[in-house]
């Protein structure tokens, strides 16, 4: 925790940069399962190296999986499942991931357009809810900044549920975003690197140093 602000690093696709967001203090270590991802990570090579990773951190981030991938990323000794999905997915295939990894182990990343809130059906399935930048065409990954002020207001209007700012957070404007939005759990992911999946560590860095330094 950096802070009291906690802090995930997602996109990571190699031992080294996974270790060293532990050791800056990232609480979350997050691993993007999608294909169609440029950080795509297979499982079989998060695998080979998650048992050197600290316990209690790492995140799936998957898109729409189904039941058997899934379990399969279970399996794999992932801590907590960050499952995007389109806003009208039927609550029922929900309620099924629900079912298979538990309450306070799912996040729910809902694609939510200009002017949707996350349906009232949808809340009871999670303890932690991710709010990221809406594209027509993607899920996350845009590298542009998610709408602060819709995120403050879901999280006003439902305290008890954990909300995780995500969206094009970089070292620049990570003060800004945690003023403006009241954010006590944000994810990064393009704005800390180099290159798709290459974290670039000094900009990391850079990062928590903001977030140490209480501006944020």
């Amino acid at each position: 925790m950096t802070d009291g602000i906690r802090l995930k690093v997602c996109g990571l696709t190699t031992r080294t940069d996974a270790e060293f967001a532990a050791q800056v203090g990232a609480e979350y270590l997050g691993f993007i399962l999608h294909p169609e991802s440029p950080r795509y990570l297979a499982l079989e090579k998060f695998t080979a190296f998650a048992a050197d990773l600290p316990k209690g951190r790492k995140v799936a981030v998957a898109v729409e999986p189904t039941l058997p991938a899934l379990a399969a990323m279970n399996a794999a000794g992932f801590d907590f499942f960050q499952l995007h999905f389109r806003h009208d997915l039927p609550v029922t295939t929900i309620a099924s991931w629900t079912e298979t990894v538990g309450l306070d182990r799912l996040w729910l990343a809902p694609k939510l357009p200009p002017g949707v809130s996350v349906p009232a059906a949808v809340l009871p399935l999670a303890q932690t809810f991710l709010f990221d930048t809406y594209h027509v065409r993607k899920f996350g990954g845009t590298g542009e900044t998610a709408d602060w002020s819709k995120f403050a207001r879901h999280r006003r209007a439902h305290p008890k549920k954990t909300w995780i700012l995500s969206g094009g957070l970089n070292p620049s404007n990570i003060a800004d975003a945690i003023r403006e939005s009241g954010a006590r759990v944000v994810d990064v992911n393009s704005g800390v690197e180099s290159a798709p999946g290459v974290k670039d560590h000094a900009k990391l860095q850079r990062l928590v140093e903001k977030l140490n330094e209480g501006r944020a």
